[in-house]
């Protein structure tokens, strides 16, 4: 143990001056420490900064800017005033248009490394983009009684840290999430049992009773909030934080377990069910969920990735199509509006359900769903005997390496991918082309602006 605290040294405490040559996929300035590799937060490449160490590794160090010394044209003052500290976002600093550029050159990089093509080689899709603030519907606050803060705090991680931030506001919520930040502090400071709760989840829907609208107006947010706690919240308590949600019209749930603990307390169970809902109105579907499944954070972006969908894959009246990673139906029902039959597979049994309901929701009945688990050989499944005319992937970040080879032999003519992680989509764009599939376009999703995520869509025709 002493030969292991011998060899640990201290970080430097005195700042540094330093160039960056260029910005990692991670959002971070690259420089050079006496040759050695240094990232930097908050540097952007053509920069001078000044920085202090954070972390120093064997292979690399981690610094933090301090002060610019001489800025790049794109940087730019970030709206939040949190942003050099908070773990929320990590590209406030960087002109919005340049962000669409650095993740558009990260997807590019990792398509050539992977399959030897470059852009010339197929169609770049333009940016699909949104409303840069107040755009996220799903997120999870940290919870944490810190005292000499002055008691609560809900937010997200810093940077670098465990810690909470402490924030009173957020310009990437949601306005109604956004603003319920200093309440919640106050009214979790208030309950007896404020140290066992760690988290909040949070979803928004939009209401449920909706008059038809144009697809660029935006709808009346319903939020839900999930209190997780760790040990049994008094009844007074549990007064306190249904009261709060009856003020501020918020769904109400408490989490004293796993994901299955989940039970809403407000409004009563008798009143409605614990669903709420998203629209897509150009497709005619609304979507029902419950505040724990799985949807996109960006209502904007989402609709437009679906319509760029629909069209790249050309959907025709007389085509059966297959939706992988279906989810609750999100693209399965807007392609059942189009083709003659399509079929969704999940992993989970419960989304099985939640598509099922929603195909009925909005009257279709050219939809089945299937639970498989997709990380898993097909064929012994009733549904993967089939051929299909297109096909559409929406897989997690792991992507879906384990079935690309038989999703290629299902004969679709046409295959979507989208994708939240361009690392996965392009190491499976490659085993695509091995088994017979050309890439005809790709492009990315502003789906989380200011930070580093990459969504993107590919396109990939048979040969």
């Amino acid at each position: 143990m002493s030969r292991r605290r011998s060899r640990k040294q201290r970080l430097p405490t005195e700042p540094v001056e330093l160039e960056i040559e260029s910005l990692s996929h991670e959002g971070r300035g690259v420089a050079r420490i006496e040759g050695k590799v240094a990232f930097v937060d908050g540097a952007l490449s053509g920069e001078t900064v000044s920085a202090i160490y954070v972390r120093s590794r064997s292979q690399l160090d981690e610094l933090r800017t301090e002060s610019v010394l001489q800025a790049s044209a794109e940087r730019v003052s970030p709206p939040c005033g949190y942003a050099g500290q908070c773990g929320g976002c990590s590209l406030q600093h960087l002109d919005t248009a340049a962000q669409l550029n650095f993740k558009q050159s990260v997807l590019l990089e990792h398509l050539a490394q992977s399959t030897g093509l470059s852009s010339e080689q197929f169609e770049l899709l333009p940016n699909i983009l949104s409303k840069t603030e107040h755009y996220r519907r799903k997120a999870r606050l940290a919870v944490r009684v810190v005292q000499k803060k002055g008691g609560v705090l809900v937010g997200f991680r810093e940077k670098y840290s465990s810690f909470i931030t402490d924030m009173h506001s957020c310009h990437v919520l949601v306005a109604e999430v956004a603003q319920l930040i200093d309440p919640l502090r106050e009214l979790l400071n208030s309950l007896s049992g404020k140290h066992a709760i760690p988290q909040i989840e949070v979803a928004v829907g939009e209401h449920e009773s909706q008059e038809e609208q144009a697809d660029d107006t935006e709808l009346p947010l319903q939020v839900a909030l999930v209190f997780r706690h760790l040990q049994a919240l008094s009844e007074e308590d549990q007064n306190a934080l249904q009261d709060f949600c009856r003020a501020h019209a918020v769904h109400c749930y408490l989490q004293p377990g796993g994901t299955n603990t989940v039970h809403r307390i407000y409004p009563a169970a008798s009143e409605s069910p614990e669903r709420l809902y998203y629209y897509l109105p150009e497709h005619d579907i609304s979507l029902a969920f419950h505040p724990m499944d799985f949807t996109q954070v960006n209502g904007e972006v989402n609709r437009q990735i679906i319509d760029r969908a629909l069209s790249l894959l050309d959907v025709q009246k007389g085509d059966t199509v297959l939706d992988l990673f279906c989810g609750l139906g999100n693209f399965t029902l807007p392609l059942a509006r189009r083709a003659a039959a399509v079929i969704g597979v999940e992993g989970s049994d419960e989304m099985v359900r939640r598509g099922s309901e929603n195909a009925a929701r909005n009257g279709l009945t050219n939809t089945e769903f299937f639970a498989a688990d997709l990380s898993k050989p097909l064929s012994q499944h009733v549904w993967a005997q089939k051929t299909y005319d297109k096909i559409l992937l929406d897989p997690p970040r792991s992507g879906a390496l384990e079935i690309i080879p038989e999703v290629a032999q299902l004969g679709a003519a046409r295959i979507a991918y989208v994708s939240c992680n361009p690392i996965t989509l392009a190491r499976d764009a490659a085993v695509l082309q091995e088994h017979g599939y050309k890439l005809k376009s790709a492009g990315v999703m502003d789906m989380f602006p200011h930070t580093t995520h990459v969504e993107s869509m590919a396109i990939f025709e048979r040969k």
